[in-house]
């Protein structure tokens, strides 16, 4: 009983105490964010989802989710209470066919797949792409990147924790396919850093 009584709970909880307030400040925090590529912003909102899915994580999913957004998840979300809570708050479908997902979310160390696996857009309809969303242990002290692009003056340098090795490889293969490819929500805690598909990354010299 206790057992269910807690999954029972997990699914019903855990979503913004004032949503039209909270739901507009992430939803801002992440234009703000996919405007200026590489910058850090604190999304303003925080959710309890279930484990492992983290706070702002689940903010974004409050905010951005809804009946005609499919989402697709690993394989530790999918087995949690995640999908349940998604669907009492959001209403969002769950996928298994990555091409199909408008929202993919994965949780810190979690594995990442190829972006290539997930919806691309097409030349004429680009938009018709996945946003993965990718939890990591931090958005600074990792790995040094230069970027480049729309919405950057000149260069910036971002240095994600816990991305995968392969990463800067994905990200060129992704950058590759412009005007398509996938657009990235990276959070660590409440805060994001957005990668849309037009910023160039390359390794930073020391």
């Amino acid at each position: 009983m206790g057992a269910h009584a807690d999954t029972h709970a997990s699914t019903y909880a855990g979503a913004f105490t004032d949503p039209v307030f909270q739901s507009q400040s992430v939803f801002r925090a992440l234009m703000d964010a996919m405007a200026r590529p590489g910058t850090i912003l604190p999304l303003g909102a925080d959710a309890t989802p279930p484990s492992p899915l983290g706070g702002g994580a689940g903010a974004i999913a409050l905010t951005l989710c809804d009946d005609g957004t499919p989402v697709w998840l690993t394989p530790a979300l999918k087995q949690s209470a995640v999908p349940a809570w998604l669907s009492f708050h959001t209403s969002a479908p769950v996928t298994d066919i990555k091409p199909d997902a408008r929202f993919v979310f994965i949780e810190a160390g979690g594995i990442v797949p190829g972006f290539d696996q997930f919806a691309q857009g097409t030349q004429d309809y680009p938009d018709r792409s996945s946003t993965l969303v990718i939890e990591i242990a931090a958005l600074t002290g990792g790995d040094e990147f230069t970027a480049a692009g729309p919405g950057i003056k000149d260069e910036t340098v971002i240095a994600p924790k816990g991305l995968p090795d392969i990463f800067l490889t994905l990200w060129a293969e992704n950058r590759g396919l412009f005007p398509r490819g996938v657009d990235l929500i990276l959070v660590a805690g409440t805060d994001v850093l957005c990668l849309p598909r037009t910023t160039k990354l390359r390794r930073r010299e020391v």
